[in-house]
């Protein structure tokens, strides 16, 4: 399964990335290429421990476990999915500013390996592995990449 302890794949991305354009459209949702981008580098950052989340209530937690098989598949992440509201992105960043941002981040993480990754659970899934980290990463920008044509 793809993900970003695999150098290929972390290519792919990177390769991906550098095709954006501060113009770039995108095909849904709601933010855009400049909020994406700091989306991103959000999402990463919470994976490689520099921010955290709190964890969801009982709810919650009850649906990620449900979900969480189907979450780490090989299946993509479905268009217009509910994104958590501390990864909404106000604003409009500066485009060059995050991009350079989010390729630093992906470096660090791939190059890092699981030694990276956080032991904090994760809001919706609890705990990880640094290998479903690395999953979820690929799978989250291979979704929002391909929101931007990318």
């Amino acid at each position: 399964m793809n993900n970003l302890f695999n150098q290929l794949d972390v290519l792919g991305i990177l390769v991906r990335i550098e095709k954006l354009s501060p113009n770039a459209e995108r095909q849904w949702g709601k933010m855009n290429v400049n909020q994406m981008l700091a989306h991103c580098n959000a999402s990463l950052e919470t994976a490689m421990g520099l921010t955290f989340s709190e964890r969801l209530g009982f709810v919650g937690r009850f649906f990620g476990k449900l979900l969480k098989p189907t979450y780490f598949s090989e299946k993509p992440f479905p268009k217009n999915g509910t994104t958590d509201k501390s990864y909404i992105i106000k604003g409009n960043p500066n485009f060059e500013t995050e991009k350079t941002k989010v390729i630093k981040h992906i470096t660090q993480f791939s190059e890092g390996g699981p030694a990276k990754c956080t032991k904090h659970p994760q809001a919706f899934f609890g705990e990880l592995t640094p290998e479903e980290w690395a999953i979820m990463q690929w799978k989250h920008f291979d979704h929002h990449l391909r929101q931007f044509g990318a």
